[in-house]
Formats: structure tokens, C-alpha cells, sequence
């Protein structure tokens, strides 16, 4: 502490302006690449003979490998903690003794599922401080009044304790860290590393594991952690060679993996190796794995890597995540997509959608919408997996959804390949490390170096694939200028140019762009490209059932369409017939809900939304949605596009308030877990069709078209309809969320 008493008034002030000034930014943390704080290391600690000697683990339904229900191994039999008294500081003992660094939540009543046997310990009353969990005071130890229904559970930080060392058998694993090291020089350079010796390491250095009690079960678990699917085999008979000419440094133990589990963490130990007088393990060598990945991160002889995901299994999908392997699981049924319930959703049905879309093993099985909520169907609730199915929609199911809702859609965290993207892009000059000047890692002249990126035709696509690329969430601002953020001098220079993005990109080099012949008017430095990215998202979604109820066809005379005609939303041929002839419209309404994270706000400042005087209304959007009419050959026959008239919340969902009105120049916008609504009625709200001739034809609706608010997923912002047009009367039918290509959508009517 400052000694401010002895300090000037002014000084103290603008200490506690620093303060204040650093404080903002401590919620975001610091992504890879900044060095972290200073870390304490592990110390074993020092029982006296007395202290009862237990073990802990975390069990039952778990979402996460460091969390659980806490159990305890005493007297020869495993039992659980009641939640009597239990608090963050117990759960803070429990974290420290299984080798984390210190607990993030507990959770009371049995949540991670009723546990058996005795219950060892009640009504604990821990400072925090203990070095075990049998040295906080309780009832003593097998004294308790507690039944199953009250076991505790809790979650610990993913961080292990450096130097951590394990002592004893009975426990899961827990070691400071593992690694697949390349020992053949054909797979040394390869990206990512999928062969080689599995490596643990304990009490601070790397050692090998003994192949003797190795399973393929093992082998499944190690690549499933590493971002791989399956694992294959190899040349037993080079890695023999290899392990006499070099003596290895082996582990004190074997492990003993059932399959099914989502991180060695979970896996048992086997029983202690059998080391040779030379230290060589008795008829073995070093473990080897070899992992076979994903198509996305295969690579192949004639493109590389594929440039942008794609997913493998067309049943099952991730929507709404910020980078590849995480979303909200969607599964199609019936030609529908809809979403499954996170009734009883865990780390092994998560495994299962992972290991299907060609990921590794799941790190998180979120529940509660975590990831956005979808729309359309609950398709499967309950959902029960063993672990080894080849597809989610293998597991056994409850199919009687009611009880869900949206709110309650589950998604998943996947363990993904390290191909050492982030190590090819960084963020320079910002304020924290989420924004800044993008500076790119390229080769020139035989060395590596950084370079800032062309910011002509930047945009919200391209800021994705970088805030995805650094492992920072979504884009929330594309930056076409940057001279508010100096970057490093040396790096001012453009080494990419012409960059355009899909948006679906793991890196910002597998983007379109000009290579080696850059081509860059502006120049580097104060005009390169920049980003700001976020954790959260909007994602706006169109219902298409409210679309489809609400349609009509009205005939309107020109003199009522003046308005309409000067923000250009007749068809082309109105500026040639007189005032007193009608056009025909084919209207409708549009509900726009947020399901995403975040709310929806105009990219636009309110200084700069344009004031409309025939309709006395300010525009924040210019164009918010586009709509078109196609043959089914794919040809526009019509269109209208729809500014933001006002962007409000017309209604939300039970206890959500609304945020965003639009009377007295209030401010714009769209709440998570509320919807706009345009109705039919209002000016724009239309395609004219009056040129359009009799026949059947797709209808198609996109929100925000240009991509100039970023969302967490752009495929659900189009619904596209059949419609039927008589010449005198018009339905519309078969109304769906779907992609925003409609070329794709006319191949497959055609089929």
C-alpha cells in the first residue's frame, strides 16, 4: 500500500485515476502470446502423523474434466461431502489438493448426481488455508446426517499449479501437462503434430510412459485431447530403433483409460512401472500415438490446408460459436434443423458431436443457451451416449420435447488441432488486447517478418477470421484506418493486400488475397487495417412462420406511394407512369429476433443516422434488408430492400425488459431475447410486382445484407419461401431459414 497520507492532494488523485484508468480492462484478461503474471510453484505439503490420509477426485455428470462431484477415498472405500456448511473456501481446499489452482464455483444438492457409499465429511468449515481437506473441522470424519441428495460438487480453474507433483495411486491422473512430441524428422515440420512419443510432465520435467500396459483405449483418449478424432496405427519396428539409441526418461506409472473419457485427467492409474536396472521399462519402449485429423485440418498434396471449415457430418452442426469447434448442436430431422435439450447433456454426449464433426473430445458441454438460442424444433432431450457412437443420433433419446425451450439448448467446446495460427497474427497499439492494428507474420527475402494489411475493402468478414484466428471471440469494428493505434514502426510496411474473407476462415492467410504482388494505394501505417473483437455477438434471426401467415397482395395508387418513391422502393418502371395508376405489392411482415449474446446496435453512430422528412424518421441503417423475388432458375424477377425505420424491441421474452424505443430519437436496437417487428402495413414493407407475370417463384428475405453489424452466425439471417402468383391472388408456402446463397437453394429445388 502507497503511504498516501504523505503524499499532495493532486498526487493521490491521479493515483487513483491510474487505478481506476487500469481497473476497466482487468475483466478481459490477456489472451496467448502476453506473458503471464509471475506463478507460484508447488510446494508438497508437510502432514503430521496424525492428519487422516485421503484422496479426492471429481465424479459424476460432469461437463468439464475439472469439475465434479466431490468424492473421497478413506478407510479403504470411496464416499462423498455433504453441502451442509460447504463453502467456496472448502472448494478451494478440494481444487488445491487435486493440483489446480484454485476453485471457481461450488454447487450444493447433488448437481453433478447422487454419489455412493458413505458420506465422509459434514458440515466442514474451511479457512481455505488447509493443505488437505481432512484438516478443515467437520463433524468428523464419517460423522454425517446427510443423504445423497446433498452431495457437493465443484469447479475448479482449468490452470494446474505449476510443479505439481503426483504421489498417489489411487487417484485420477493429475499432472502438470502433456504433450505429443515428434520424434521422426517427417513429422517434425508437419502442422499440426498428429505422431510421437506421449510425454507427461511431473514435478517439472518431461518423461515418457512405459508401452507394456498401453491400450488402444489410451491411445483414443491422448488424440481426442490433442483435437483428433481416432487414432490409427504405426511402424512399431522405427520407433524400436529409435528408443535403443536413446535412453528414455520414464514416468513412475501406467494409465489405464476405459475410452470414453474426455481428458487423461479422468483416466486411472495403472500400476507402477517395472524399470529396468539400465531405466529402460521392462519388454517396452516410450508410448506412441498416432492421430489421424479432421478434413479440416488434413492436409492434402494440392491445396494445403482447406481454406476455410467445412463440416464433415451433413446431421449435425455447431451454430453461434466464435471460433471452429464450439457452438449450439443442431441436428437435422426430417429436413428440419433444430436444436437438442441440455436435459441430463454431458461430456460424453459432447465427445460424440465432437469426434462426428472431426474434432477431438469435448472441453465443455455447455447447457442453458450458452451459445445463443436456435430456432425451429427441439429435436432430442435426455440424450445419453456411451461414448464410442459414431453420431449423436445414435445415443439413446427422450423424443417428448415439451418441457423444452430455447433457453435450454445445449452446444459444446471442442478440443481442436494447434496449428499455430496465432502465432502468424497479432494486434498492435490498442488500448487492450482485444483491439488494435492487424500486423501479419510473412516470409520475405528467406526471413520472417511483420507487416501491417492492406485496409481497401476491409471489413466485418475479414475482422472475423482475425478475432477468430487470435482465439478472441467475434469482430465487434473493421478499422480501415488505424492511426490512433501506433503500431511498430518496424511493421508499418503492407505485406498483404486484396484481402476478401468468407467469414468461415481459420486464418486470415486462407482468405483471397493478392500474395506476393501487393497492390496497396493508401499504404500501411496510419491507413492499415484494424479490429476490435468481442466475447458476445448479436444474431439476428427471421421467423419465416410470420412471413408466411401475414402475406397478402394489394393494389396501391402512385399518388399514396410518394414517400415510398423517393426512398426508392417501387420497381424502376414506377418513374414512368402517372400518379394516378397503381402498383401491386406484395406485402408482408417480418419479425427479427436477437437470439445471440449481445444486443443489436446500428453499426452507425445516432450523430450520424439520416434524417427522412417525408417519413419524419431517422434512418440508422440504410439498408437493413433486402427482399427478392426469383424464377426457379435462379433469375431476380423483382426486388425491395427495407432501411432501418426504427430498430426497437416490440416485444421480448418473459423478464426481459425492453431496451430500445424509437419516440423522441431514442436509441436503436434490438435486446438479446427480444424481436422487432415490421409490420405489413407500414411503407417498404413490400416487393413490387406489378411487371411481375403469373408463375411460381422463390421469395427470399436477408437481414443486415452488407454484413455491417457483425453476428455470431450469418447463415440464419435468410429465409426464403415458394410462392405462387395467379394475377390475382399470390401464397406464399414451405417458408424456412436457410442459407444465404440462393443458387444453392434453386440446384436443389431442380434436382
Amino acid at each position: 500500500m502507497l503511504a498516501t497520507h504523505h503524499l499532495p492532494s493532486y498526487a493521490v488523485i491521479l493515483i487513483v485515476l491510474l487505478n481506476l484508468a487500469l481497473a476497466q480492462y482487468e475483466y478481459l484478461g490477456y489472451p496467448p502470446g502476453y506473458p503471464d503474471a509471475a506463478e507460484e510453484q508447488y510446494t508438497a505439503p508437510q502432514l503430521t502423523p496424525d492428519t487422516p490420509r485421503i484422496q479426492l477426485r471429481l465424479a459424476g455428470d460432469k461437463r468439464k474434466h475439472n469439475e465434479g462431484r466431490v468424492e473421497v477415498f478413506y478407510s479403504g472405500e470411496w464416499g462423498t461431502v455433504c453441502d451442509d456448511d460447504f463453502t467456496i473456501h472448502a472448494a478451494q481446499v478440494v481444487c488445491r489438493e487435486l493440483g489446480y489452482v484454485e476453485a471457481v464455483s461450488w454447487s450444493p444438492s447433488s448437481k453433478y448426481g447422487k454419489g455412493e457409499g458413505r458420506i465422509w465429511f459434514d458440515n466442514l468449515h474451511c479457512t481455505g488455508k488447509e493443505a488437505t481437506l481432512a484438516l478443515c473441522p467437520s463433524n468428523g470424519i464419517g460423522v454425517s446426517d446427510c443423504k445423497h441428495s446433498e452431495d457437493v460438487g465443484v469447479v475448479c480453474s482449468d490452470k494446474r499449479i505449476p510443479g505439481f507433483k503426483f504421489v498417489n495411486t489411487l487417484l485420477d491422473i493429475q499432472v502438470e501437462d502433456v504433450r505429443i512430441r515428434p520424434i521422426l524428422s517427417s513429422y517434425r515440420k508437419r502442422i499440426p503434430v498428429t505422431e510421437g512419443y506421449v510425454e507427461v510432465k511431473d514435478g517439472g520435467k518431461w518423461k515418457q510412459i512405459c508401452n507394456t500396459e498401453w491400450s488402444q483405449f489410451n491411445s483414443r483418449v491422448i488424440c481426442g485431447m490433442f483435437g483428433f478424432p481416432m487414432e490409427k496405427k504405426y511402424n512399431v519396428r522405427i520407433y524400436k530403433m529409435f528408443a535403443r539409441r536413446r535412453t528414455p526418461s520414464y514416468w513412475d506409472f501406467a494409465i489405464n483409460c476405459t475410452g470414453n473419457e474426455a481428458h487423461l485427467s479422468s483416466c486411472k492409474l495403472g500400476q507402477p512401472t517395472s524399470l529396468k536396472s539400465n531405466a529402460t521399462c521392462a519388454g517396452g519402449f516410450p508410448v506412441v500415438v498416432s492421430c489421424v485429423p479432421g478434413k479440416a485440418f488434413s492436409p492434402s498434396p494440392m491445396a494445403g490446408f482447406r481454406k476455410a471449415f467445412r463440416q464433415e457430418q451433413p446431421l449435425v452442426r455447431l451454430r453461434g460459436g466464435a471460433i471452429v469447434g464450439e457452438g449450439r448442436v443442431e441436428v437435422l430431422k426430417n429436413g428440419e434443423w433444430g436444436t437438442i435439450c441440455d436435459d441430463n447433456w454431458s461430456l460424453l454426449s459432447a465427445n460424440v458431436v465432437c469426434r462426428e464433426l472431426g474434432f477431438g473430445t469435448a472441453q465443455e458441454a455447455l447447457s442453458g443457451g450458452r451459445l445463443g438460442q436456435g430456432m425451429g424444433p427441439v429435436h432430442m432431450n435426455e440424450v445419453r451416449c456411451s461414448g464410442f457412437e459414431k453420431s449423436i443420433t445414435e445415443c439413446s433419446f427422450n423424443k417428448e420435447t415439451l418441457g423444452c425451450s430455447h433457453e435450454e439448448d445445449a452446444a459444446v467446446r471442442c478440443n481442436v488441432p494447434a496449428m499455430g495460427f496465432q502465432e502468424r497474427l497479432r494486434l498492435s497499439g490498442g488500448r487492450n488486447p482485444y483491439e488494435g492494428r492487424v500486423e501479419v507474420l510473412v516470409e520475405r527475402n528467406g526471413s520472417l517478418v511483420w507487416g501491417t494489411v492492406c485496409s481497401e475493402s476491409w471489413g466485418t468478414m475479414e475482422a472475423m477470421v482475425v478475432c477468430r484466428q487470435l482465439g478472441l471471440g467475434f469482430a465487434s469494428n473493421a478499422f480501415q484506418e488505424t492511426w490512433y493505434w501506433p503500431g511498430e514502426v518496424s511493421a508499418d510496411a503492407v505485406v498483404m493486400s486484396g484481402v476478401r474473407c468468407s467469414g468461415t476462415e481459420m486464418s486470415l492467410s486462407h482468405c483471397l488475397h493478392h500474395g506476393d504482388h501487393l497492390s496497396c494505394p493508401k499504404g500501411g501505417g496510419r491507413n492499415a487495417a484494424g479490429v476490435s473483437c468481442s466475447e458476445t455477438a448479436p444474431d439476428l434471426v427471421l421467423n419465416p412462420q410470420v412471413v408466411e401467415q401475414t402475406t397478402y397482395m394489394e393494389d396501391r395508387p402512385m399518388f399514396m406511394l410518394q414517400c415510398a418513391y423517393e426512398e426508392n422502393c417501387l420497381s424502376s418502371t414506377s418513374s414512368q407512369v402517372p400518379a394516378n395508376t397503381y402498383r401491386r405489392l406484395l406485402r408482408f411482415s417480418s419479425q427479427i429476433h436477437n437470439n445471440g449474446q449481445s444486443d443489436f446496435r446500428p453499426k452507425a453512430s445516432r450523430n450520424s443516422w439520416v434524417w427522412h422528412e417525408c417519413h419524419r424518421h431517422y434512418h440508422s441503417m440504410e439498408v437493413f434488408t433486402l427482399y427478392d423475388l426469383f424464377s426457379l432458375n435462379g433469375t431476380k424477377v423483382a426486388e425491395g430492400h427495407k432501411a432501418s425505420f426504427c430498430l426497437e424491441d416490440s416485444e421480448c421474452d418473459e423478464g426481459i425488459e425492453k431496451r430500445y424505443e424509437c419516440a423522441n430519437f431514442g436509441d436503436q436496437g434490438i435486446t438479446v431475447g427480444c424481436w422487432d417487428t415490421y409490420r405489413h402495413d407500414i411503407d417498404c414493407q413490400w416487393v413490387d410486382i406489378t411487371d411481375v407475370k403469373p408463375g411460381d417463384y422463390i421469395f427470399q428475405i436477408v437481414i443486415n445484407p452488407n454484413y455491417e453489424v457483425p453476428e455470431s452466425d450469418y447463415t440464419n439471417n435468410i429465409v426464403k419461401c415458394r410462392c405462387r402468383y395467379d394475377g390475382h391472388r399470390v401464397w406464399m408456402y414451405s417458408c424456412h431459414n436457410g442459407k444465404t446463397s440462393h443458387r444453392e437453394q434453386f440446384q436443389g429445388t431442380s434436382n
